[in-house]
């Protein structure tokens, strides 16, 4: 979950972590073709959907929380998808599924939750830490680590 929260961080252009010299000069040029593709994307739109971005031409925050927001759950797919299925029988580390962490269950195929008849599994990311401030998530890291 917090690779996934890592990447929905860069993808939005709200990575904190800046590393050694060379490490944040590779996150400066993975921000600058993020960037670029952002800016495809928001030339691709038409006048009313761009109308929805004006004044945010430069980082694309709004249009890259959008695109995180509308394909999370397809990102979450591919960390998680098993071709030789040696994921069959992992489980996220948390109750997520149909409720909170006291009455929820746990995502124990391919780390997904099953749909709300408990029938069918789906492609439910049972995480919400992308949303969680990364200096957050550290803090919980950082604590796990005592």
């Amino acid at each position: 979950a917090r690779s996934f929260a890592d990447i929905g961080d860069i993808v939005r252009g709200r990575d904190l972590y800046r590393g050694n010299k060379q490490e944040k000069e590779q996150r400066e040029k993975l921000d600058e073709k993020l960037k670029e593709i952002f800016k495809k994307i928001h030339n691709g739109l038409d006048g009313k959907a761009q109308a929805r971005y004006n004044g945010d031409t430069d980082n694309f925050y709004r249009l890259r929380e959008d695109w995180w927001n509308a394909n999370r759950q397809e990102i979450w797919k591919a960390i998680t998808c098993d071709e030789e299925n040696k994921l069959a029988s992992a489980s996220y580390f948390r109750a997520t599924c149909g409720g909170d962490e006291k009455t929820g269950t746990q995502a124990s195929h391919k780390c997904r939750c099953k749909d709300k008849k408990g029938k069918n599994e789906t492609d439910q990311v049972p995480t919400y830490f992308d949303y969680v401030p990364q200096f957050l998530r550290w803090f919980e890291e950082w604590a796990e680590d005592l």
